[in-house]
């Protein structure tokens, strides 16, 4: 019996033991996955917080290319100002080699300068240079005929554009007044007054993003991968391989030039000629006298005298004149002077940037047949599509000529010509210099757009317009370049 109660002590000790070695087992196991827990949150955590640094620090590494673009931007700008206010000819673009526009780096940054090539047909690779905006049709002095010739323009958005421009509440054919814009969702009124940009044209009645940028959505003059892919991505496309640009690349409301000669006096008025001033010109530039008699002599057979204001000289457009020669007595353009004249286009090149049609201060709405595109040239009288392609081409041969407007003369007839006239100018002096930049990395993208005027001298910045919310605009193979200069550092 004894011996039983021992025994059973034993066994009550042994299991006792037992049960507090599983609990102390259990309880470390407990202690070890509490321990795992906490590593695991502590590791989390970091990595959290690192993570979150390496973000904060990404997105400071981030806005510091954006700032460097931007300084770069405006120290671009800055560069083409003084390369407009130092050109050696005024009223010449300066060549694209007479300056940098590629790759320029500025500190960590680069920047670009985009342009638009004067083949249309070049739209694979991207153009860098200025733009001239002598090269559009003004929107506030371009009749509705000329409009009309633009792409994706209509007879009724044509009129509507006058609609608005006009200072009347008059209602053309087709047009769009007070009463059409009321009637929107929601309702605003119609300007009747000068448009001060061409962004404006969202506001005219009748005018869609289609209309406005067609295939180029980033106004690159270039045919870009999204513009190439039909409906895989915006903006919509034909997938034909030939870039469709819309109405916004061929209109400007900034052409325009100084109605006076470089050492600052009023121009030669050849509307009605003034025989003597345009004797004493011509003695200036060197013309001998018997050769300028010569020159003279029509004139003063028809009784030149001093120049009147000329008809519609209280616009800004020289009046249009119908395609026939006159007879000498007045000139509606220095096309229509040069063939009364009977000046060689040496001796015209002379004289050119001296003479003028107009009594205005400035000449509003020009366009520099040196640098407009085909499309922009088929839209002016006298030119139109069927002699287009011509002045390109034989512009492209004579590029001698490209501070002068006659040579217009060997590719038109004559009554082309003057009635082109009063439309074109062979000299630019405002021009916008579309800039896009990148921070160190190729990081932080920045796109702006600068109007620089040369028309009183020097080059003032009229308009900045900021296109990076366009995207992209520098083309594959400026990003294949910059990934690879990515991997190199």
């Amino acid at each position: 019996m004894r011996m039983l109660r021992h025994g059973s002590c034993r066994r009550a000790g042994a299991d006792s033991r037992a049960g507090q070695f599983r609990l102390a087992t259990h309880e470390r196991g407990s202690v070890l996955i509490i321990v795992l827990w906490v590593s695991f949150g502590l590791v989390s955590l970091a990595i959290y917080f690192a993570n979150s640094s390496s973000l904060e620090l990404r997105a400071a590494d981030n806005r510091l290319a954006s700032i460097q673009a931007e300084q770069a931007i405006a120290g671009a700008a800055r560069y083409v100002s003084n390369v407009l206010a130092n050109t050696s000819t005024p009223g010449v673009p300066p060549t694209s080699a007479s300056f940098a526009t590629e790759a320029v780096s500025v500190g960590d940054a680069m920047f670009w300068i985009i342009g638009q090539p004067l083949d249309e047909e070049d739209d694979l690779t991207v153009t860098f240079g200025l733009v001239d905006e002598s090269s559009k049709l003004n929107l506030n002095t371009a009749t509705a005929a000329m409009l009309d010739k633009l792409p994706r323009m209509t007879p009724e958005l044509a009129a509507a554009v006058l609609d608005w421009r006009d200072s009347n509440s008059e209602l053309r054919e087709g047009g769009a007044e007070e009463e059409t814009y009321a009637r929107l969702n929601p309702p605003y009124r119609c300007k009747n007054a000068p448009f001060e940009s061409i962004t404006e044209l969202r506001l005219v009645y009748g005018f869609t993003y289609d209309i406005l940028y067609d295939e180029d959505a980033n106004m690159n003059a270039v045919l870009d991968q999204n513009e190439n892919d039909e409906d895989v991505a915006l903006p919509a496309d034909n997938h034909d391989g030939v870039l469709n640009r819309g109405v916004l690349a061929y209109v400007t409301v900034h052409s325009r030039e100084p109605n006076t000669r470089t050492n600052g006096q009023p121009k030669v008025n050849v509307s009605t000629v003034d025989t003597q001033a345009l004797q004493q010109l011509l003695q200036e530039v060197g013309i001998e006298t018997a050769r300028a008699q010569a020159i003279l002599r029509p004139f003063q057979a028809a009784g030149g005298a001093a120049s009147p204001s000329p008809p519609g000289g209280s616009t800004n457009r020289p009046p249009v004149i119908p395609g026939a020669a006159t007879t000498g007595t007045t000139n509606g353009s220095l096309i229509e002077f040069f063939f009364n004249s009977g000046m060689t286009e040496q001796e015209f090149a002379l004289v050119e940037g001296d003479l003028t049609v107009s009594t205005n201060t400035i000449v509003e709405g020009l366009v520099n047949v040196n640098t407009a595109t085909e499309t922009v040239l088929a839209c002016i009288p006298g030119i139109g599509v069927e002699n287009a392609g011509a002045l390109v081409a034989q512009r492209a041969q004579d590029t001698a000529a490209a501070a002068s407007l006659v040579w217009v003369t060997q590719v038109l007839a004559r009554s082309n010509a003057i009635q082109a006239g009063p439309f074109i100018t062979g000299r630019s002096y405002v021009y916008s210099a579309d800039i896009a930049a990148v921070g160190r990395l190729g990081r932080g993208y920045q796109r702006a757009q600068f109007v620089f005027d040369t028309t009183e001298g020097g080059a003032k910045i009229r308009q900045r317009q900021d296109l990076t919310h366009l995207g992209w605009a520098l083309g594959q193979e400026v990003r294949r370049d910059l990934e690879a200069r990515r991997e190199e550092r």
